[in-house]
């Protein structure tokens, strides 16, 4: 009826109380839409801070939550705050006699639980402490494989002669292999195989594969070639601070949000992290694990003298005690003369393996070793490489016995193919992205998410399973799905380059609208500018039809575009009988109906935060 309307009303002249009323009411909207934007501008710095420190008020939170298990539980666990407790829990178990395999494997994953919590509370505040929990854990594996192969002729392997054995739990697998027989064999139970060269098949040694689960060596090598600068102008604030010192915090941050002091454009940025440089041929060969993302945890691949076994003599048993522990067998052998051809040669040693079932490869994973002395990963070393991707096996040769982990490229799978984000219903959405190498969907329900996917080689344990955001996010990276940016992104992957406040405040507005209009990949977004954003909006509730149409985005103004997505060149030119906006919610306000303002009047700010978190998480306007 409106049209009706307009149209009877269109010949006729307006009266000069009409035209004063008219603009009248453009110039309060006009005014309206510019107070909005100053007061979004104005606002920035506090919500930034708010955004900065939000981690703060987590924190608090989960400081009550542990302390709280921790009092409910009384299982003598350390309080991860304080690093009085954490050394004195580290002192009473490293002087623990208990060599049990079942008993051990229960305190290390009670000691891999302090050390979560340790990351967690206190970051690398007490990072001497948390090293020294690690290798301890890694200790006992030590101290109970020796109690394993010390009676490895009383567990002979009838068909093959030789002792092997594989104890499991959620942490680790461990494989152990004794040569009684001279005769090597696969450990088959775990899908792990091994080649020794001939002077190890004819010796007394002992093979050991231990998988971990977790990586410690990762966060080791970036423990180690990190280097964080102290902050200037804010208050570094760790999780060690005494309750009291936390709400002081609190109290000043809201005094200053309240006086609104003007904060610099350095104080909005963060921390920058360097990593510490080497030669080109080192730095070659050294991973970079911003570049790289270990996966599957790591294998540590040992060759041990065997311990003396026991006889029996007239019913008496006889063995020879050591006190030196397990002795590492040294492979390979040193020469005694460089110069000298016809020293004893060392052949490779090889491994094979089936990849974890858990962990999805987007492409064909790399095989990296441990440098102990260096504390990083390395390629080098590394031969006879091969990966049947059918069967998921790979297997490789290295020079000696060393721990090494499987690896795949960060940011596999970017740039975007494409992507959209389209409405369910109120508070509900779902987006789809298609990466370089992996489709998937993210179910946004609230403030839950679900992954879903129809590939083949998707993570079953992930999919259709509802958690947070945050907790989707990390456990997509574990299994090797990271779709996800951050500051150094840019250096691995090829961008639009856009500029970061006006995609964040796209990414605002979008989320506030997420219930009632679709947004989508549009190509024009590469060949717009730095300065302007491009998408397709696709309004579910719109006055005159169901259509996508092209919007451009920009710090100043948005406006809807004349072109359309299969237009052959890009033009900025206005679509006929529309206006420029100063933002772009209020662009797509003058096309939608009173059923979709409504609805997203209605949006739950838990809905909005977790939709606008996705999007600033894998920031699809730069990354496609």
């Amino acid at each position: 009826c409106f049209a009706g309307l307009k149209s009877s009303k269109k010949g006729r002249k307006p009266s000069k109380a009409q035209k004063a009323k008219q603009q009248q009411e453009e110039e309060e909207r006009r005014l309206q839409e510019e107070d909005f934007k100053v007061d979004t501008q104005t606002t920035t710095p506090p919500k930034m801070i708010l955004t900065d420190f939000s981690w703060l008020i987590i924190n608090i939170q989960y400081i009550f939550c542990v302390q709280w298990e921790k009092y409910m539980h009384c299982d003598g666990t350390p309080d991860p705050a304080v690093q009085r407790d954490i050394n004195t829990y580290i002192s009473l178990w490293r002087d623990d006699p208990e060599v049990n395999i079942t008993s051990v494997l229960k305190q290390c994953n009670l000691a891999l639980q302090v050390c979560i919590l340790c990351l967690d509370v206190c970051g690398q505040k007490y990072q001497e402490a948390l090293i020294n929990l690690q290798e301890l854990i890694h200790s006992k594996h030590h101290r109970t494989s020796e109690e394993i192969l010390k009676r490895a002729s009383e567990s002979i392997d009838t068909e093959t002669g030789n002792m092997q054995t594989v104890v499991k739990d959620d942490n680790i697998t461990l494989c152990l292999w004794a040569n009684l027989k001279k005769d090597p064999r696969s450990v088959c139970e775990v899908s792990l195989g091994f080649q020794l060269p001939k002077q190890l098949a004819v010796s007394d040694i002992a093979v050991r594969i231990l998988h971990t689960h977790y990586d410690h060596l990762s966060l080791l090598a970036r423990m180690a070639h990190l280097k964080i600068p102290t902050p200037s102008s804010r208050c570094d604030i760790t999780a060690n601070t005494t309750i009291t010192m936390i709400f002081f915090t609190v109290i000043i941050m809201l005094v200053i949000l309240t006086l609104s002091f003007p904060i610099s454009e350095g104080d909005l940025r963060s921390h920058s992290v360097q990593f510490t440089m080497m030669d080109g041929d080192e730095h070659a060969q050294v991973v970079d694990l911003m570049q790289y993302t270990p996966l599957g945890g790591v294998f540590y691949y040992d060759v041990f003298c065997l311990p003396p076994q026991a006889h029996q003599v007239i019913g008496w048993e006889i063995r020879q005690v050591l006190d030196t522990g397990l002795q590492v067998f040294p492979y390979p052998t040193e020469r005694s003369n460089l110069y000298d051809k016809e020293a004893l040669t060392c052949p490779p040693v090889g491994v094979s393996m089936t990849l974890p079932d858990s962990i999805v490869f987007l492409e064909t994973p790399q095989v990296a070793r441990w440098d102990a002395a260096g504390k990083q990963w390395r390629m080098d070393g590394i031969t006879d490489v091969s990966y049947e991707e059918e069967e998921a096996k790979i297997s490789f040769k290295m020079e000696s016995f060393q721990a090494f982990v499987l690896m795949q490229e960060t940011y596999a799978n970017l740039p975007f193919q494409n992507w959209e984000l389209r409405p369910l219903g109120q508070d509900s959405a779902v987006f789809t992205v298609n990466g370089a190498l992996f489709d998937f969907s993210i179910m946004i329900q609230g403030d839950q998410c679900m992954l879903q996917s129809e590939q083949e080689k998707g993570p079953s344990q992930l999919l259709g399973k509802w958690m947070s955001g945050p907790a989707l996010q990390k456990a997509m990276v574990n299994v090797g799905i990271n779709v996800f940016v951050n500051e150094y992104t840019d250096k691995y992957v090829s961008t639009c380059g856009k500029d970061p406040l006006t995609e964040h405040a796209a990414y605002e507005q979008m989320a506030l609208f997420a219930s009632a209009c679709a947004f989508s990949w549009s190509k024009w977004n590469a060949k717009c500018g730095a300065e302007h954003l491009v998408m397709q909006v696709f309004l579910l509730t719109h006055r005159y039809g169901n259509s996508w149409s092209l919007y451009l985005l920009g710090a100043q103004r948005s406006q809807k575009l004349q072109i359309t997505e299969k237009s052959e060149a890009f033009s900025p030119d206005l679509y006929p009988g529309s206006e420029f906006h100063s933002t772009f919610i209020h662009m797509l306000q003058d096309n939608m109906s009173t059923e979709g303002i409504a609805r997203t009047r209605e949006s739950n700010y838990l809905f909005i935060d977790t939709v606008q978190s996705l999007l600033c998480a894998t920031r699809p306007l730069m990354y496609s």
